[in-house]
């Protein structure tokens, strides 16, 4: 008979391992917690660290960034900016990133040899690879640089691509970015420190070499998979198969060679079929009543692709059209609403259903302690969502 793990369970597991009701004893760990969190947009990473961490918050996730250096931003599953732990970091390269950076890659050439403006770059696999050693070059003689300084540099980068001729949306733009982005990708640089506050999204790149002289392990591509795989079910299990491929981009068959080799046991999760570890089949605890609000794309609002067991009927208010959740507020492994930060600093909140008093109070204490933690920084999310657009006028 197959073995059922219902949805109370489920959310059960979600609080205790997401670090949503014990915090965690440090940012590092939080981040591994959840394997990684999303860096999209730079204020969800010290929101969701504050979170899970409930120190000051800032000043340690700035501290592990940039000075301790036991986390990295980096590019990872599906193309997204990610925060990871050292031993994290290193399985996300070798799993997802160098797949992507294959493919990208093969794009960049493709654009340069027909997109190029006012004309097209000869041999472009030649001339990319030569920019790329020369930037590179550049930005280990400068110790860390911007885009913009690595261009002076690097007049090459100043190349420019027409992108959708033709077309409404049509753009001219450098390659800098996509340079930059390839190496990063590539491992061979890296986000250093932002421009400017901690909210920022422009960053000082270094080399991965100067930035981590102990460079990250090297792992096999097929058993990074495994590994990447087995902590995902750990921290996101009981899930079904979809959820899985879906997180970390991969192909069908790429998803099926990693689990056959971790043979997790099939389960009923209250009618949807699904996996989880073989020596995970205990139930954990049921924790006491939690409440927490975190922030847009938070990990573990973006686990999973299939959210109705903590989301219900909730999505319209509190996603954008691209499938970014704003900002949510939980209640006992569930999203009950959603909240915002508004000019003068206020943090405001709706709840989309009736929680009782007693969760309307915890909820309201928790955004007066947040409200109380941003001081003066006020955050308007990269991705904006119905119910965050009300809530923050």
């Amino acid at each position: 008979m197959t073995p059922k793990i219902d949805t109370a369970q489920r959310r059960a597991r979600l609080a205790t391992r997401h670090r949503l009701t014990t915090p965690a004893e440090s940012v590092l760990a939080a981040a591994d917690a959840v394997v990684a969190l999303h860096a999209t947009d730079p204020a969800s990473v010290h929101l969701s660290a504050w979170a899970r961490v409930k120190g000051d918050g800032v000043a340690e996730l700035e501290s592990a960034l940039y000075e301790e250096r036991t986390l990295i931003r980096m590019l990872g599953m599906r193309r997204t900016v990610f925060v990871l732990g050292h031993e994290n970091a290193a399985l996300v390269q070798a799993a997802c990133s160098a797949d992507i950076a294959k493919k990208q890659r093969r794009l960049l050439e493709q654009h340069l040899g027909t997109q190029g403006h006012p004309e097209n770059v000869p041999e472009p696999a030649r001339w990319l690879a030569e920019v790329e050693d020369a930037t590179e070059r550049a930005l280990k003689a400068r110790g860390s640089a911007t885009a913009q300084e690595l261009s002076q540099d690097e007049p090459r980068l100043k190349q420019q691509l027409l992108m959708a001729k033709g077309k409404p949306y049509e753009a001219i733009a450098n390659v800098t970015s996509r340079v930059l982005f390839q190496l990063a990708v590539d491992g061979r640089i890296v986000r250093g420190r932002p421009r400017g506050s901690w909210i920022s999204s422009q960053y000082y790149w270094a080399p991965m070499e100067g930035w981590l002289p102990q460079g990250l392990d090297g792992w096999d591509a097929d058993a990074a998979r495994v590994e990447l795989a087995r902590r995902w079910l750990y921290a996101y299990g009981p899930a079904p198969i979809a959820d899985l491929r879906w997180w970390t981009g991969w192909t069908v068959g790429q998803t099926k060679k990693a689990l056959a080799e971790i043979q997790p046991v099939e389960v009923d999760l209250d009618g949807v079929p699904g996996v989880v570890l073989a020596d995970d089949l205990e139930p954990v605890a049921e924790p006491e009543p939690w409440v927490a609000l975190l922030p847009s794309l938070d990990p573990t609002a973006m686990g999973w692709i299939e959210r109705d067991w903590y989301l219900g009927p909730h999505k319209a208010p509190l996603f954008d059209g691209t499938g970014n959740i704003g900002p949510t507020v939980w209640a006992d492994g569930r999203i009950v609403g959603g909240w915002a930060q508004r000019p003068d600093g206020e943090v405001v909140h709706h709840l989309l259903e009736d929680v009782g008093a007693d969760v309307e109070r915890a909820v309201e204490a928790e955004a007066n302690h947040l409200a109380e933690w941003f001081g003066e920084v006020r955050v308007t999310p990269r991705m904006r969502t119905p119910l965050e657009r009300r809530l923050a006028q």
